[in-house]
């Protein structure tokens, strides 16, 4: 992991076209402004977890290429 000191108005860039600026602090708490391409996935740590939790139940449903074809096309 990198740690970086940061003050409020400065960036940092991530691969050329991810740019991390901080917005502001308070206390104990930071705000981040991110600028990314489109196609780049940003998500707050606690949702992408969520959304990894519920992929991982959707796949233990047990419903198996056929219920899925099924569900599409049903006969």
């Amino acid at each position: 992991m990198l740690i970086l000191t940061r003050k409020k108005g400065q960036s940092i860039i991530i691969n050329n076209d991810i740019e991390i600026v901080i917005s502001s602090i308070d206390g104990d708490q930071v705000k981040v402004g991110i600028s990314a391409p489109a196609e780049v996935n940003v998500l707050r740590k606690e949702v992408f977890v969520s959304i990894q939790e519920s992929n991982r139940e959707a796949a233990k449903s047990g419903l198996g290429l056929e219920g899925i074809k099924k569900l599409v096309k049903p006969e």
